[in-house]
């Protein structure tokens, strides 16, 4: 069992070093040789845990994803845990998909790498629809709870309300991640951004929960 451990945790250093060398200087830096310098490792051991980059590669990606999704999570359960309205508890939680500090702003620079290869390599492509369609479960599962509380309308489609905030989410990133220091309305871009994914939300959940008042 240790040895398993040791094994997954060596996995994970590797990883992280190409995280790491995504985020400072791209995809294409990250060689095999570079990812051992900065792993602490000989290339040699490195290959023993990955046969192959592109096998790194998908071990990396599945590891930033299940990351975020961890996140994601651990704000649903502290809004839970506080009593939050669902509307104040999926705002918190896709924020953490915004790019607005250093943390993840490598982190976009990571997964927006890594999704850009995915365009020729259907094992990370899988990793890229998977993490999507979990993300939109979990929307739409908000939103159907939302309709129980009386947050939502009985008539609210939590598919589609689901797909449109994620849509506008993915699209504010970009934008948060090209132009940091951008203005929109009057206000810094990340402000304002927050403001967008608000409005989105008002239009979802219209209503008050009942579920707390009882």
């Amino acid at each position: 069992m240790a040895r398993t451990a040791d094994h997954e945790a060596r996995r994970r250093q590797i990883a992280a070093a190409l995280r790491a060398l995504m985020a400072d200087a791209g995809l294409d830096a990250a060689t095999v040789a570079e990812v051992a310098r900065r792993a602490g490792f000989s290339v040699g051991l490195v290959q023993h845990y990955f046969p192959n980059k592109d096998a790194l590669l998908l071990f990396a990606y599945n590891d930033v994803m299940a990351d975020i999704g961890d996140r994601v999570a651990a704000r649903i359960s502290e809004g839970d845990l506080r009593e939050e309205a669902i509307s104040a508890i999926v705002l918190a939680s896709v924020t953490e998909l915004l790019p607005v500090d250093d943390g993840r702003r490598g982190e976009y620079r990571v997964t927006r790498a890594f999704r850009g290869r995915s365009l020729d390599n259907p094992a990370l492509v899988e990793v890229t629809r998977a993490t999507w369609a979990d993300l939109r479960s979990r929307l739409a599962a908000a939103v159907d709870n939302g309709k129980k509380c009386g947050e939502v309308g009985p008539d609210t489609d939590a598919t589609m309300a689901a797909t449109r905030i994620l849509a506008l989410v993915d699209g504010l990133a970009d934008q948060l991640h090209m132009d940091p220091a951008g203005v929109a309305g009057g206000r810094p871009l990340p402000v304002a951004a927050e403001e967008i994914v608000r409005a989105c939300l008002d239009g979802v959940f219209t209503g008050e929960c009942q579920y707390y008042r009882r």
